[in-house]
């Protein structure tokens, strides 16, 4: 049968249909695997007559089709090199082949065989014919491929055949005459110096760069200028001084000058750049350094927002992107250029720079400044709230790539911003950032009301990190409700899910239980509850979430029941997917705690068995039931045997016990607070109070002494009815010994009235201080309390002894 197959082939590679012919050689892997040796023998030998005059498509199938054959070692490596070698290595230097893109497939091919193939079968079947396709005589694409195939074989072999036989080839074709055999011999420079080593790179492939790089090619300056860039490493501190800083400063003089087909690759590499050379700079050159930097980053900008209208019209479209790339390169290199400054100096050197490409009116400059953003964040540490701005700003772009760039580490980001800071807690880190709650919430929007749902989606995903960012009441009120909207209203399903499990992680880190019950109540009413089936089937899908990120006991008690309603839910699909769900459910009980919980699902289930009528939905039920049987149920607390599974569940739970402790916790706070400020408010008009009658009293005082004018007898009667009221005065607030001014002789009185008021605690009130008249000292509340015991007291004898005379009298 097998040979029958082949025989087959064979007559349709001879008949010379081109369609036929491409089958076949699609078709070669196979045929390899079936039968090797006929393949060998009658199919192979056919497909190597007809190659030569196949049209493209045929060729760039038979470099796939040998290739596969290799990697899937349907023959011997030797039986391999000895049939498909040849085949590959004629096909590749046929010159027409060159012009269609064919030889770059048969080139491709070759490379990676040559990784296979043991050195010695490498040396005999390729680097020998190499030498003489390398030779100036031979066309200039055979020459081009010999460059390729010379920088793969220098890592095959040891130094010293590299040195014996390919480097007099290197130095030939370095100085080819053609300008493109030239650049490609300097491109793989830099593998030929990784296969010989430092030394013969200082002495054989340096010379030959510097010469390159003073090139008349542009492209060959080029070559030069990147491949000397990527061997930094392997130049000591003085090749790198006195050879590569003065090349490197020449193409940084010429680029804005007379060579400006090297600045965009110069904008690409000056961050490696600097960085490379950062240790033999001295002050004044690495200024130099930094400024050109800075004139990359703004390039094309000037003549936009300067008053030469003739140049903007006169910058031919080709510069203008030129100019783009320039800056997005710059913007590439930004954390690299913080490196070099110093992130202690950024904010000097470099926020200017940082503003200008975070602003900069090309969207791609903006996506790479996003893409680097929280590589700049993390090197700037304790200073990264210095771009909190820029942050804001990026959130705010009109363009979607670029929100879609910076929310790939917007929890990084966030973290950072609000942690970053050594000597300050988040929640001064949040103050310093007023805008990034509505720029959060805008940035939403804006993803809501695009087309690109992959972006809403992985924006909602990245959300769920704002716990850790911001208060429980600002999620509350910013961004839960909006997540429960997204899944009632959003027609994009993993959209929808992205919402639900964001709204879950809300949930479990909200510290108010009032919240907490309102979001419950609202998911059971709005989808567990609603009219759209659509909606009760993202309650089930935010019943997993719940699941995952709660304890069993929280799923129990609020979703548990809810969740077993849907079983009698109308339409099929509800019930399929809550039959899915049942095993997951079951897992969620402790027993004997939930053993009524585990009689409604016994009671759902057998209502199902009984009742169900579609058949799919029947089907996958009583698969269910089977699965049911063999689960396991988790044993509660006060039995003490938990199962491995189980600690995850204890922590979660342990948490929400936490979060219930510390609202309990600042509640009671709330409270206290409410009592000191109710007693400070008390106290404040007690004192007030207190030092209104002190004042009065001061005033009364002051109206009882005698004058020494006063000298007829009228005078004294207004005297006397005037202390008569002072009298008045003072029993209601002074001590009773000092009070009872009508027992004691008049004089008496007086002078103990004069003695007391010249205390110190009196004589700040009579002053007329209306800073201290409201806050009278503890000595005279002392006294006043005093005087209150006491003359409550006397009042309390006075009635006893009444009421024993009473009761004598009756006797």
């Amino acid at each position: 049968m097998l040979e029958s197959n082949v025989l087959f082939v064979y007559i349709f590679v001879s008949s010379g249909q081109d369609v036929q012919g491409t089958s076949v050689v699609a078709n070669l892997p196979v045929l390899m695997r079936q039968n090797p040796a006929e393949t060998l023998r009658r199919v192979l030998p056919k497909i190597r007559e007809v190659l030569h005059v196949a049209g493209v498509e045929m060729q760039l199938t038979a470099a796939v089709s040998f290739l596969t054959v290799l990697q899937e070692e349907s023959v011997s490596i030797h039986t391999y090199s000895h049939s498909f070698i040849l085949i590959i290595c004629t096909t590749l230097y046929i010159t027409h082949f060159f012009l269609s893109g064919v030889s770059n497939a048969w080139l491709e091919t070759l490379l990676a065989v040559i990784e296979a193939l043991p050195k010695e079968t490498v040396r005999h079947e390729i680097l020998n014919p190499l030498v003489s396709k390398a030779q100036l005589s031979q066309t200039l694409q055979s020459r081009l491929v010999s460059c390729k195939i010379m920088g793969k074989l220098a890592n095959k072999f040891e130094a010293h055949i590299i040195k014996r036989e390919i480097l007099p080839l290197v130095k030939s074709l370095c100085q080819d005459v053609e300008y493109e055999v030239r650049t490609c011999m300097c491109r793989q420079l830099e593998h030929i110096a990784q296969g010989i080593g430092t030394e013969l790179t200082k002495t054989v492939v340096l010379p030959e760069l510097v010469e390159l790089a003073r090139d008349e090619g542009s492209s060959v300056r080029l070559a030069a200028f990147e491949t000397l860039v990527n061997l930094l490493d392997m130049f000591d501190a003085d090749d790198r001084s006195q050879t590569v800083l003065p090349l490197v400063k020449s193409f940084c003089e010429k680029s804005f000058k007379a060579d400006e087909s090297i600045l965009v690759s110069l904008s690409f590499h000056l961050g490696k750049l600097c960085n490379g050379l950062y240790g033999i700079f001295t002050p004044e050159q690495h200024l130099r350094f930094l400024e050109f930097y800075k004139k990359l980053s703004t390039l094309g900008l000037q003549q936009e927002n300067g008053h030469n209208d003739n140049q903007l019209q006169l910058q031919s479209l080709e510069q203008e992107k030129k100019y783009i790339s320039v800056r997005k390169n710059c913007a590439y290199n930004f954390p690299a250029m913080i490196v070099f400054v110093d992130p202690k100096n950024f904010h000097l050197e470099l926020y200017s720079i940082f503003f200008c490409l975070c602003h900069d009116p090309e969207v791609p400059v903006r996506y790479t400044m996003a893409i680097s953003f929280y590589e700049v964040a993390k090197l700037l540490n304790s200073g990264v709230y210095t771009i909190h701005k820029e942050l804001v700003t990026l959130l705010q772009d009109e363009s979607l790539e670029v929100l879609d760039a910076l929310v790939g580490h917007l929890p990084e980001i966030l973290e950072l911003m609000t942690n970053g800071g050594e000597n300050s807690g988040s929640e001064s880190q949040l103050l310093s950032i007023p805008d990034l709650i509505p720029a959060l919430t805008t940035a939403e929007q804006r993803a809501a009301t695009s087309l690109k749902w992959r972006t809403h989606e992985k924006l909602l995903q990245k959300y769920a990190c704002l716990p850790h960012i911001i208060s429980s009441d600002q999620i509350y009120y910013r961004f839960l409700h909006r997540m429960l909207t997204i899944i009632l209203t959003n027609n994009v399903l993993p959209v929808q899910k992205a919402a639900a499990r964001t709204l879950c992680v809300y949930l479990r880190y909200n510290r108010k239980q009032e919240q907490r019950h309102e979001v419950i109540q609202k998911l059971i009413e709005q989808l567990g509850q609603g009219k759209s089936y659509w909606n009760r089937l993202r309650f089930l899908d935010t019943c997993e979430f719940i699941m995952e990120l709660f304890s069993k006991s929280f799923f129990c008690k609020y979703f548990f029941l809810p969740v077993l309603e849907l079983t009698h839910d109308p339409v099929a699909n509800v019930r399929m997917k809550l039959c899915y769900l049942l095993p997951k459910v079951k897992s969620t009980l402790k027993i004997p705690t939930d053993k009524h919980l585990l009689q409604q699902l016994e009671l759902c289930i057998r209502k199902l068995l009984c009742q169900e009528k579609d058949k799919d939905v029947l089907t996958i039920v009583k698969r269910t039931v089977l699965e049911l049987d063999r689960m396991e149920i988790s044993v509660d607390a006060f039995q003490k045997r938990f199962y491995e599974n189980d600690l995850l569940d204890q922590e979660k739970e342990r948490q929400e016990h936490l979060l219930l402790e510390m609202e309990q916790l600042e509640k009671e706070k709330q409270q206290n607070e409410g009592r000191t400020a109710n007693i400070n408010d008390k106290m404040f008009e007690k004192k007030r109070r207190d030092s209104k009658t002190s004042s009065v009293l001061a005033k009364s005082v002051t109206l009882s002494v005698p004058g020494s004018s006063s000298g007829t007898s009228a005078g004294k009667e207004d005297k006397k009815s005037k202390l008569v009221r002072s009298q008045s005065f003072s029993t209601q607030a002074l001590h009773p010994k000092y009070s009872n001014i009508d027992k004691c002789p008049k004089q008496n009185s007086l002078s103990k009235l004069q003695f007391f008021i010249s205390d110190d605690s009196f004589r700040t009130h009579s002053a007329g201080n209306s800073g201290n008249a409201a806050f009278p000292s503890s000595s005279s509340r002392n006294l006043f309390n005093s005087a209150d015991q006491k003359n409550n007291g006397n009042k309390e004898s006075q009635s006893r002894k009444m009421s024993i005379k009473n009761r004598k009298s009756n006797s």
